[in-house]
């Protein structure tokens, strides 16, 4: 008997071939394995699973920036809070751990330097953070950036400015962001009227309901930039997914069913957003580098600033490889992996429209619900939000039904146009997936450039008005007239200056009122303003005829009375000293108007304000008497000098008094703000459109692969390599533009809703339109000169062969 005939009587050992189990070790035996495809599939799969985690990297990157928002804002007020005090309530007394305090803010060609002085009253006074002692006079401590800008060569009017001696450098706990310019200085008696004393640094406030146009900006903001981002995500996960199913079709024919193979498929998506999640974890702490040397909205941080917030961190390891798994799920069921090969959507279907016209009707609704009366902030911000968001997703479920009714009516044409139109008409859902990340991107980049350009305008339009009077407003504690006459003798001096007006006012009460101002600041109908000034300004305020020194003048206009002033009139006795805002009440200190101030008629200033309701002369009434005495100057320069004279005079307001405000048109800060925006939005769309271009190559590329059979036919029948690349691009173009016209149609009409709740006129940035628009064009030419090296390797007469 031969060994054959042996086994053959033997007892039968044979198993049958064992099935695809359904239990926890069969699913995760079955993940194993499609992360072992993911990552053994030489160059070819390597360069997928590459992509789709650079793809995804990017999205992680984005998500843990935004995860990062709560801590770093919380840091950055923190620092911001610990650092200042506008003033107690109850100013305390003087002793040895107090201070007098001061704030002397100026600004340089347009970028505010914060300043700050101080003058303790004992050895032991409170110390800011930061600081490891205070200055003494003639002394500051500053930045590190506000150090290297006064020793840069053009500085030379802030260094004649801030004329201290540095003596230190203020630590990172007293700082906002590395590029601050801040500094704390020794006060002298040029600020002593502005001061106030303190016994602590921690300020202590009410914080203010944001507008709605900020909840606007943020909100907005928020969906804008995170809706591409996760749908870039969705579209990454899916890079190659042409050749994983021809790999499931071929696990098909050696036994496993379909549960089998889209769980093999679900590994795959893992390991790629597992990847992705490493990725982005590695560009996140690479960018968050770079984090001080960005400056958004005035606001900049320190690098350890940026921390995600540990929930919303758990959130996006979570939630990403869960999208990766569910867009791989949803993607498997209209394609079904059989043996031999993959058939896609077996019952021809048309695409529905009902659905996917909901979606953005529902957003406009919700959005257009904010036209409405003015409720709740977070009732508007949630609508804005959720409107917003279904309007993005709608764009991109209207795309797949858009590329299909178009491309099914397109008939005949050269024989490029045809295979293109032919090749959509059977399978475009590849093309639609990154098309669709374009369209929401490039959508939500327009809306985002309208509302940030009108507002832009309008504050630009605002500022060009003001300062079409090249004149500078100031302000600041006043002590006697003297020192405003000084101030302005001072000021007129200046090179570049063509005239300085100013004067001194404060409010008065009548007299016995004891509740002249209410807690929200506004006067009641017994409150009445008095300026003091020379005869020279009191004329620009009223028409007075004859003046001298000693002159009381009652304003008659009634067009220019403030309401609650008639009480004021010769002979009646007006209390000097009104209670403040919170009702608290100082000893009274009575004035009595002469009974020969005249009545005369008012006009205003050319920036509109009113002239007063008392008009005094120093020798009739000084300004020491007052309540607190406002000094008001202004100040006009030679607009053809305009940058060198203002900040000459920005110098000798400062050498007047630190602490006085000033108040002018001459620099926009929204201006740099909204810049700085919308080119950090334009850049992140020009990223999302690179990276979706690179998987819109691979997928062309890999339809490519399996039309190689088809490919060299037609090479053997003589069929010119243009034609084929000219093929190549149409089908690109198709869908990119049909992607752009629904782009550009939803962010237009977007950013129109928008702008209409806030009542704000309508403005396109139309060069920002054509340069997404020029995007796409330029994505379209560079995906067709990628994938002609592979149609020229692939239209060969080798791919006739077969076994």
């Amino acid at each position: 008997m031969t060994l054959l005939d042996a086994r053959a009587a033997g007892p039968r050992t044979t198993r049958p071939p064992r099935r695809s189990g359904s239990g926890p070790a069969a699913w995760l035996r079955d993940l194993a394995t499609g992360a072992r495809f993911a990552v053994t599939g030489g160059r070819e799969g390597w360069f997928r699973t590459a992509l789709s985690a650079v793809g995804v990297g990017i999205g992680v990157a984005v998500l843990l920036l935004a995860a990062s928002a709560p801590t770093l804002l919380d840091a950055w007020h923190g620092r911001e809070k610990a650092r200042e005090n506008l003033g107690q309530v109850h100013e305390p007394r003087a002793s040895d751990r107090t201070l007098r305090y001061a704030q002397a803010d100026t600004s340089f060609h347009g970028t505010p330097v914060r300043g700050r002085l101080v003058r303790p009253d004992g050895a032991h006074p409170p110390v800011p953070p930061g600081i490891r002692r205070l200055p003494g006079p003639g002394e500051m401590v500053v930045s590190p950036a506000l150090r290297e800008l006064l020793a840069a060569p053009g500085s030379a009017q802030l260094r004649e400015r801030l004329d201290y001696k540095a003596v230190g450098t203020i630590g990172d706990e007293g700082l906002l962001g590395p590029q601050e310019l801040t500094f704390v200085a020794g006060m002298d008696d040029r600020s002593a009227g502005g001061a106030y004393r303190i016994s602590r640094f921690g300020k202590v406030f009410d914080p203010q309901p944001p507008s709605t146009r900020l909840v606007l900006l943020i909100v907005l903001a928020c969906v804008v930039l995170l809706m591409p981002v996760m749908v870039f995500v969705g579209t990454a996960v899916r890079f190659g997914s042409d050749r994983r199913e021809a790999r499931l079709a071929a696990l098909r024919l050696v036994g496993a069913d379909i549960a089998t193979t889209r769980r093999i498929a679900a590994g795959e998506a893992v390991v790629g957003a597992g990847l992705g999640l490493a990725v982005g974890l590695l560009v996140f702490l690479a960018g968050r580098q770079a984090a001080g040397a960005v400056t958004l909205w005035d606001v900049n941080v320190f690098p350890a600033d940026v921390v995600p917030h540990p929930v919303l961190a758990g959130l996006v390891a979570v939630l990403v490889p869960a999208v990766a798994v569910l867009v791989t799920l949803f993607s498997q069921r209209s394609v079904t992996a059989e043996p031999l090969g993959v058939v896609r959507d077996r019952p021809v279907r048309r695409r529905r429209l009902a659905w996917r016209l909901a979606l953005p009707l529902t957003g406009l609704a919700l959005l257009s619900s904010l036209l409405w009366e003015p409720d709740a902030v977070w009732f508007r911000a949630v609508r804005l939000g959720v409107g917003a968001a279904l309007l993005l997703l709608g764009v991109t479920a209207l795309l797949p039904w858009l590329v299909e009714a178009v491309v099914g009516r397109l008939h005949g044409g050269p024989v490029p146009w045809q295979l293109a139109v032919r090749r959509l008409q059977l399978s475009g859902a590849a093309a639609n997936r990154a098309v669709g990340g374009i369209t929401v991107a490039v959508a939500g980049a327009i809306a985002l450039h309208m509302v940030f350009t009108t507002f832009q305008a309008g504050y630009a339009h605002a500022y060009a008005k003001s300062s079409s009077r090249p004149v500078i407003e100031l302000t600041g504690s006043a002590s006697d007239w003297r020192g405003t006459r000084d101030a302005l003798d001072t000021l007129r001096r200046t090179p570049g200056v063509m005239w300085a007006h100013g004067s001194v006012g404060a409010w008065a009460g009548r007299a016995g009122d004891r509740g002249t101002t209410g807690a929200d600041g506004h006067r009641s109908a017994g409150s009445a303003l008095v300026t003091v000034a020379d005869c020279a300004e009191l004329r620009r305020r009223a028409h007075l005829g004859s003046c001298r020194d000693g002159d009381v003048f009652l304003p008659a206009d009634r067009g220019s009375r403030s309401a609650g002033s008639g009480f004021v009139r010769p002979g009646v006795r007006v209390n000097l000293n009104p209670p403040d805002g919170y009702g608290n009440a100082g000893p009274a200190r009575l004035w009595t108007v002469p009974e020969t101030a005249r009545r005369v008629p008012g006009s205003r200033l050319p920036d509109g304000s009113l002239p007063g309701d008392v008009l005094a002369t120093p020798g009739a009434l000084s300004p020491a008497r007052l309540q607190q005495p406002t000094m008001e100057l202004r100040v006009g320069y030679d607009k053809a000098r305009e940058t060198e004279a203002v900040e000459r005079i920005r110098t000798a307001a400062f050498r007047i008094d630190p602490g006085l405000r000033e108040l002018s048109a001459v620099d926009n800060p929204h201006d740099r703000q909204y810049a700085g925006v919308r080119t950090a939005v334009y850049l992140g769309a020009v990223i999302v459109l690179l990276l979706i271009g690179a998987g819109l190559i691979v997928s062309t590329v890999e339809q490519l692969r399996e039309r190689r059979r088809l490919l060299s036919v037609l090479d053997a029948c003589g069929t010119p390599r243009a034609t084929m690349g000219w093929s190549v691009l149409w089908q690109t173009a198709i869908p990119v533009v049909l992607g752009l016209v629904l782009a550009v149609t939803a962010g237009v009409g977007l950013g129109t809703v928008l702008l209409t709740t806030t009542e704000t006129g309508v403005r396109v940035d139309w060069p920002v339109v054509a340069g997404l628009s020029g995007l796409g064009a330029g994505l379209i030419l560079l995906v067709t000169l990628l994938s002609l090296p592979p149609l020229w390797r692939l239209m060969r007469p080798d791919g006739l062969r077969t076994e």
